[in-house]
């Protein structure tokens, strides 16, 4: 008779595997030791399980394992692998067992959906990098989030593309630019029914492309902070809910919080990119937002993608700012990351599923080589499989419908 074992489009025969015989029972002893390999078993055992109990005295019934050993010892005497005690998947032969078993659960409420406005557009844009990804006039920016929003996505991050650049990046805090304008208009479209995060930085706004101002040749930290204040300031003015700072400058969480406290504007929250990594994940992203670095590139401030330690003190140091929220990007290559700080901060855990995550994808499911849609399930499962408390994603409007389209679980996608 052949019984199916636990690896999957296996066949377990009966026949014996001589190591594992051998190894059935603790003190087993192979040829080497002096024995057979059911010598070990036919050997009396002391103590409750199977023999004379220490002091002499009838012996109860037998417990279950007693009676577990007896038959994979005289399975291995007649020389056949014993069968598995345990199978596991007696719990995956049927989808609801499946479902009631799953032990992480995706839902679009976990998910935040960027949207790219620009500044002085007459119509959407698809990015040619990014299919599916639209730049948005700020007329359509209320549309856009709208569009999240009946999806079952709670929350937006914007993103804004000014139509001019200067080297102090001024259109990055000014009230009236593109970013703050977004803002202004979906929070007077959908009121408080939706989360409105902002990305503070500079890159999309200076000349040279830099996340902070350039004095000298090299990114001033201190002077980028105090931009990236006032811009947190401007932006929680607009009607932000979280601010999210992604320039990896050292000190800019205390200063956008002590900002934002002298303002009055103490219950906007900060979600920091805290360990932005120097990946090449972005390129997408910087075609649609228009900020590539003008010259050199950004290893002086974004992490090294080899540095883990680096990378939590990182996070530590922004928790000890009085961040609310800390975020790992990339994330699909740094779930490990995401792990970590689940595991030692008591903070919220985002995870940024970035461009090239979403343009790989795409790409090859366009090409007919991965099915997209369970790609994509299988991806985002993962990051909150690692801890991820929220996931900002090109892919969270898809991702609800999938997700919608399978009573609101990913079925059996996983």
């Amino acid at each position: 008779m052949r019984a199916r074992g636990p690896g999957a489009g296996l066949e377990w025969t009966g026949r014996p595997a001589q190591p594992h015989a051998a190894s059935a029972e603790p003190g087993a002893r192979g040829p080497a030791g002096g024995g057979g390999p059911g010598a070990a078993h036919a050997a009396p055992r002391s103590g409750p399980a199977g023999g004379p109990r220490e002091g002499g005295g009838p012996r109860g019934p037998a417990p279950a394992g007693a009676a577990a050993a007896a038959v994979a010892a005289a399975a291995a005497a007649a020389g056949a692998s014993p069968p598995p005690a345990r199978r596991l998947r007696r719990l995956r032969g049927s989808a609801p067992m499946r479902d009631l078993l799953r032990e992480t659960r995706l839902s679009p409420l976990d998910m935040v959906s960027p949207v790219f406005v620009q500044e002085g557009l007459s119509a959407r844009a698809e990015v040619d990098s990014m299919p599916g990804v639209y730049r948005v006039p700020v007329s359509e920016a209320a549309a856009e989030a709208g569009g999240a929003l009946a999806a079952g996505v709670p929350a937006v991050m914007v993103f804004g593309i000014p139509s001019s650049k200067d080297d102090e990046g001024s259109q990055a805090y000014d009230d009236g630019g593109v970013a703050q304008s977004a803002i202004s208009a979906i929070r007077a479209a959908h009121g408080d029914r939706i989360a409105i995060m902002s990305d503070v930085c500079l890159c999309q706004y200076t000349s040279t492309g830099h996340c902070g101002v350039v004095r000298g040749g090299a990114v001033d930290n201190d002077a980028s902070v105090e931009l990236l204040a006032r811009t947190a300031v401007s932006q929680a003015r607009a009607g932000a809910d979280v601010v999210s700072p992604s320039a990896m400058m050292d000190g800019q969480v205390a200063a956008i919080r002590a900002a934002l406290d002298r303002e009055g504007l103490g219950g906007v929250a900060i979600m920091s990119h805290s360990a932005k990594h120097r990946s090449s994940m972005y390129a997408p992203f910087r075609d649609a937002a228009d900020c590539a670095p003008r010259f050199g590139d950004r290893r002086t401030y974004q992490v090294p993608y080899s540095n883990a330690r680096e990378a939590m003190a990182e996070v530590a140091a922004d928790v000890a700012e009085g961040v609310d929220i800390v975020m790992i990007k990339p994330a699909l290559a740094y779930l490990d990351l995401v792990a970590e700080s689940r595991r030692r901060f008591g903070v919220p855990v985002a995870a940024y599923s970035v461009s090239g995550e979403y343009s790989l994808v795409s790409a090859a499911a366009r090409l007919g080589w991965v099915d997209g849609e369970r790609v994509m399930l299988e991806m985002l499962t993962s990051m909150r499989r690692a801890g991820a408390d929220i996931i900002v994603t090109y892919f969270a409007k898809a991702a609800a419908r999938a997700l919608a389209a399978r009573g609101g679980g990913a079925g059996d996608a996983p």
